[in-house]
């Protein structure tokens, strides 16, 4: 049995995400960090305190931190709906989280269980960059980190034209976290639209399914559906859904190893990836960057874990 540690901003791709590592029958989640970034750190916890009691689990989620380690926080209402769910009528309100903060339970988990724990990150690095400030040899006790961040060897970017939403929201924290030495496997939002976009046969492929878990994903995503459609997409794409899908199985992903800086900030550089492609600053490779993942093999994950 495998064992996560998911670190999310809970909106609607986080969500499918989630419910992908919760159905993965060898996989056992050790509990949900919640992080603010698509929503608010209020909104985010409920929103993942309802998947996992969708989920039937028992999951803990704990929250993390309300804002970036240095500066204000802005969120993606726009994209996912003010409830960063879709806007669907959902209950999200209500429950309690458990005890314990997030950047606590991150360093207490790696610690506690070194080179076995698998970290997934599907929001801003706020609470990783905070938990690497406070016990930094958690770096070298972690098994894996798979990030959903950044925007890849291509581009482009979906804030602006050369950052991806998570890193431009808490730029320093992943300045910090890719700068930490450690095992980093990012995969950026560039993989999300060229092999994670529900097209409108994906769209009937799942209606087909007919299960609640297949219409609660298309549910969620109403918002998101809407603005990818505006900004030219064929769908909306599931960027935490394919990071997920690369931490559960990343036999079949393409890997290109470099040395990855991130700018920080304020202007067109933040939250940009600098690359060195060609080796030209002589710095040593320091995360794996997938630069495609094969998209029938992701469909297939995800209705598997949606019937």
């Amino acid at each position: 049995m495998r064992r996560f540690l998911i670190d999310t901003d809970t909106a609607s791709d986080d969500a499918v995400a989630i419910v992908m590592a919760l159905r993965q029958p060898d996989v056992h989640v050790e509990a949900l960090t919640v992080v603010a970034g698509n929503v608010g750190l209020v909104q985010a916890v409920q929103n993942a305190l309802y998947v996992v009691e969708l989920c039937g689990e028992e999951t803990p989620v704990h929250a993390g931190l309300a804002k970036p380690i240095m500066r204000t926080l802005e969120t993606a209402s726009e994209v996912h709906g003010e409830d960063g769910m879709g806007d669907c009528g959902l209950p999200l309100h209500g429950r309690t989280p458990a005890d314990g903060r997030g950047v606590d339970v991150i360093v207490d988990t790696i610690l506690g269980s070194p080179g076995e724990i698998t970290l997934v990150c599907l929001g801003p690095l706020t609470n990783i960059a905070a938990a690497l400030l406070r016990a930094p040899e958690i770096a070298n006790a972690v098994g894996r980190v798979v990030v959903m961040g950044g925007t890849g060897v291509q581009g482009p970017g979906n804030v602006t034209a050369m950052a991806e939403f998570n890193f431009w929201a808490d730029a320093e924290a992943a300045s910090i976290v890719t700068g930490s030495g450690m095992p980093l496997e990012f995969v950026g939002w560039d993989v999300s639209i060229t092999s994670a976009v529900v097209t409108q046969d994906r769209f009937h492929e799942r209606d087909a399914l007919g299960t609640p878990m297949a219409v609660f994903s298309r549910d969620v995503a109403q918002a998101v559906r809407r603005f990818a459609i505006g900004i030219g997409l064929e769908g909306d794409d599931l960027p935490d859904p394919i990071a997920m899908a690369h931490a559960i199985d990343p036999s079949v992903a393409e890997i290109s190893r470099l040395h990855v800086e991130v700018m920080f900030g304020d202007g067109l550089q933040r939250g940009a990836m600098s690359i060195d492609k060609i080796g030209s600053t002589g710095a040593t490779p320091n995360v794996d960057i997938v630069t495609h993942y094969p998209s029938d093999h992701f469909f297939e994950m995800l209705f598997d874990a949606l019937k």
